[in-house]
C-alpha cells in the first residue's frame, strides 16, 4: 500500500498529531497541492468513513476513524514490515486464503498479506464454513515463500496460534487460550481459528499460506442461535467494540515477526512456555476423533513436533498430528 498516496499522506500527518491541529495551509505544502485540492482528499477519506473537525485559523483534526477495515490506516500504524512487505483489503472475496493462493501462482512478490470486510466461502480446518459477514471481524491471510524443509514447520500454525494469543492478551487485556491444533478460545467458546496451507516442491515448502479469522466487533446478538451459543466476539469480552484497524495492524506485526523467528529457528527457546501458558486441554479429560476411531484419555500437552500427547486410562501416552478434540463433561 504506497504511502505517497495523498490521502494515506493526509492521514499520516493528522495521525502524527491526533491531539493537536494540523493547519490546511501546512497540509497543502507539505503535500504540493493547493488547498483546494487538500479539501477534495478530505472529502474523498470522509466518504471512506473518516471524520474531521475543521476551525478556521487552526486546522482539522481526526474526529473518527472508519469502522471497517481501511487499508491505509492499517498500513500506517504499522509497527513492522519486512522488506518487500504490501498488503490489500479486500471489501468482498470468496476467501481470502484462496485469493493469497491465487496470488502467489501469478507471481506476486511475497511477503503480502490479504485481508477482506467479508468472505462468501470462508473456511476452516476440514473445509467447514466459517461466518465472514462485514461485521468488523478479522479475515486474513499471509502469503509467504519460506524455502524450508516441510519438517520444519510441523509446529507452525501452534507457534503463531500463541502470538496472535499473545497480542490478544496484550492489547485487550482479556485472557484467550489455544485449543490443539488452531482454535482461539475464551471460557470454552471460540473466537478464532486459524488455517495453514502449503505448496511443497521437491524437498521444499514453496508457498506458505497462514489464515487467521477473528471474530473482533460481530456482535454475537446478530448471529445464529446455535452460533452465538459456542462462538465469542472480542467486543463483548471487552465490553466495547476494538479500533479494529488498529488492532490488525498490531495483528499483522506481530504474524509477520512471528513468521520472521520461526524461520530463523528463533522460536524454539520459547515456544514451550508460551504454548504451557495459553493450552487450555493440559491436564484436561478429553477424546479425540481421529479417522472415525475415539480416544479417551488427559491431554499432557504437545511435544516438539506439535503432536497431541494423551495418556490413556491404561498409562500409554498416544501421539496425535490431526484430530478432533472434545473436553469430557464432568
Amino acid at each position: 500500500m504506497p504511502t505517497s498516496n495523498p490521502e494515506n499522506l493526509i492521514l499520516r500527518e493528522l495521525l502524527a498529531h491526533e491531539s493537536a491541529w494540523v493547519s490546511g495551509t501546512a497540509l497543502a505544502e507539505k503535500l504540493g497541492l493547493s488547498r483546494v485540492a487538500v479539501w477534495h482528499h478530505m472529502e474523498r477519506l470522509r466518504g471512506q468513513g473518516f471524520e474531521f473537525e475543521a476551525r478556521r485559523a487552526r486546522g482539522y483534526r481526526l474526529a473518527a476513524r472508519p469502522a471497517l477495515l481501511h487499508a491505509g490506516l492499517i498500513d500506517l500504524q504499522l509497527k513492522v514490515r519486512p522488506r518487500g512487505f504490501t498488503l490489500v483489503v479486500l471489501d468482498e472475496i470468496d476467501s481470502t486464503n484462496d485469493e493469497a493462493v491465487r496470488q502467489l501462482a501469478a507471481g506476486r512478490a511475497a511477503p503480502f498479506a490479504v485481508l477482506a470486510r467479508r468472505q462468501t466461502r470462508g473456511r476452516g480446518r476440514f473445509g467447514r464454513a466459517w461466518q465472514s459477514e462485514a461485521n468488523g471481524n478479522l479475515y486474513a491471510s499471509f502469503a509467504f515463500r519460506p524455502r524450508v524443509p516441510p519438517e520444519r514447520m510441523q509446529t507452525f500454525t501452534l507457534w503463531m496460534g500463541v502470538n496472535v494469543c499473545e497480542l490478544v492478551a496484550n492489547f485487550t487485556h482479556l485472557a484467550p487460550g489455544l485449543k490443539w491444533p488452531n482454535d482461539i478460545v475464551f471460557a470454552g467458546r471460540k473466537a478464532g481459528g486459524m488455517l495453514t496451507e502449503a505448496r511443497v516442491d521437491a524437498d521444499q515448502i514453496r508457498d506458505l499460506v497462514f489464515g487467521l479469522g477473528l471474530n473482533v466487533n460481530g456482535r454475537t446478538a446478530d448471529w445464529p442461535a446455535d452460533l452465538a451459543r459456542r462462538a465469542v466476539a472480542l467486543a463483548d469480552l471487552a465490553g466495547a467494540p476494538l479500533d479494529l484497524n488498529r488492532f490488525t495492524a498490531a495483528i499483522v506485526g506481530r504474524v509477520l515477526l512471528a513468521y520472521e523467528r520461526f524461520v530463523e529457528g528463533g522460536h524454539t527457546g520459547t515456544f514451550p512456555d508460551l504454548w504451557h501458558r495459553y493450552d487450555v486441554l493440559r491436564q484436561q479429560a478429553a477424546t479425540v476423533l481421529e479417522g472415525g476411531r475415539r480416544h479417551a484419555g488427559t491431554v499432557m500437552g504437545v511435544d516438539d513436533e506439535g503432536a497431541l500427547l494423551l495418556r490413556d486410562r491404561d498409562g500409554h501416552t498416544q501421539r496425535f498430528r490431526a484430530g478432533e478434540v472434545t473436553l469430557e463433561k464432568g
